[in-house]
């Protein structure tokens, strides 16, 4: 991880890690490098979430593009996956985003993508990261007519909206959804979309102020969703986070569906149409035990990762697979667009269900949880775990333990001095016991 991006680009508290002077100059940064990426192409999708200070960095970030010759072209609120899709068609030199994600209001981030819509290369971040450290700006200042402009583009959400409604195959009509939009970048484009296909739809958390973004609603607090779908009698619900890249889901009886479950879902679809490539879903180390078990039961291969949707789609690309996520609802569907899209995920759902004639319920029920323990042991160093001699033998007696019903997994935070550790079984109270244990023998060893 560098100084300056993270695992999804640049993010921070804003108008404090994140400034309106780190937005300018990583602005010029970023229309400098992609135009060189990019032959010199000139235009850029500037887009934002719902955040109070999303127009203030904005600003700042235009004028830093425009400084750097690059045209800009104003999308306003609007998600990142929406962001990603935009960006590709323009055709431009690149695309940006001002978006926190599921993160709190006082959070803010800048995200890039390519003129393909996809995020930047490692590469590219690090050409950008070492130019912004150098002690000076030396990058080129246009002068005269040769300075960008700023252009509006009202229309970008509902091109948008236009290609996610030619993606579903059926309509919506009779059923009654409920959508939890996180007072986030689709609390307008979200009720329009399943209402434009005949849909019922109720509608909340959709009348974002700036600070309400993701505060006790979204995916992030489904438990807001689950009690609306039940009090409203829906047929079921989804529920967004504040950029729209993940989404979650919810049965009628008030069970959720989360993104484990959706994959499975969307996979038996794609392989009853022979539309899954290499039977391959790809996920990541922290989806439940219970997808391998449903790609065992319905004849689909099912690759893990490190943790992170950039390495869920790094390994989408390597093999040629078109289906992959993570267990948090960020679902990856490569067939429709370069990013998790969760707006486009719950139509691709929603379809499935009033195509096939089944409920949610019925979809998700191939899905089993497994109990799933989560223990983090916090420690001096996160380095040396792997070869001491006490927490190797007490790894293995646990994996021993649980071969064959269950699974264990221990993996370094990589930002904090943290141990974590996972095991998943059919027990839950011994899971918790041997998880305990596990984390205490790590304490004691890496903490003298």
């Amino acid at each position: 991880m560098g100084k300056l991006f993270g695992t999804d680009g640049i993010r921070g508290v804003a108008n404090r890690e994140l400034t309106p002077e780190l937005a300018f100059k990583i602005g010029r940064i970023g229309a400098f490098v992609l135009q060189k990426e990019n032959r010199g192409r000139k235009a850029f999708l500037v887009a934002r979430d719902t955040r109070k200070s999303g127009t203030m960095l904005e600003s700042a970030l235009v004028a830093g593009l425009n400084s750097a010759g690059v045209d800009v072209y104003l999308a306003g609120v609007i998600s990142t996956p929406a962001t990603a899709y935009l960006t590709k068609q323009l055709a431009g030199c690149g695309g940006v985003v001002i978006s926190a994600s599921h993160n709190p209001y006082y959070d803010n981030g800048i995200k890039f993508f390519s003129p393909d819509g996809f995020k930047l290369p490692d590469a590219v971040e690090a050409e950008m990261e070492e130019l912004f450290f150098q002690a000076d700006d030396s990058l080129p200042r246009p002068e005269g007519e040769a300075v960008g402009c700023v252009l509006p583009d009202p229309g970008a959400a509902e091109r948008y909206l236009s290609y996610l409604l030619s993606t579903v195959p059926c309509r919506l009509e009779g059923c009654r959804i409920v959508l939890d939009c996180a007072n986030g970048a689709v609390s307008q484009l979200a009720p329009q979309a399943f209402r434009a296909l005949g849909a019922e739809v109720i509608a909340f958390n959709n009348r974002p102020d700036g600070i309400n973004i993701n505060a006790c609603c979204g995916s992030t607090h489904p438990e807001a969703i689950v009690n609306y779908v039940k009090q409203e009698g829906a047929d079921f619900g989804f529920t967004f986070d504040g950029d729209a890249d993940r989404v979650l889901a919810v049965d009628a009886g008030g069970q959720l569906v989360d993104g484990d479950a959706i994959m499975m879902i969307l996979a038996r679809h794609l392989l009853s149409r022979d539309a899954l490539p290499h039977r391959t879903v790809v996920a990541t180390v922290m989806s439940n035990l219970g997808l391998e078990k449903a790609a065992e039961t319905y004849g689909f291969r099912l690759l893990r990762t490190k943790v992170g949707d950039r390495y869920v789609l790094e390994e989408m690309l390597a093999g040629g697979y078109t289906l992959g996520g993570e267990q948090s609802g960020h679902i990856i569907l490569l067939d429709y667009n370069t990013t998790g899209d969760g707006l486009l995920t719950a139509l691709q759902v929603a379809a499935i269900a009033v195509a096939g004639g089944k409920n949610l319920k019925e979809l998700a029920s191939g899905f089993t949880r497994y109990p799933q323990v989560l223990v983090n042991c916090r420690v001096k160093e996160r380095e040396g775990w792997e070869s001491n001699p006490r927490i190797r033998a007490a790894i293995a007696e646990t994996e021993e333990t649980v071969r064959g019903s269950g699974r264990l997994l221990i993996r370094p935070s990589g930002t904090e001095p943290l141990i974590r550790v996972m095991l998943e079984g059919q027990d839950e109270e011994k899971l918790r016991n041997m998880a305990a244990r596990l984390a205490e023998i790590i304490a004691a060893e890496l903490n003298r």
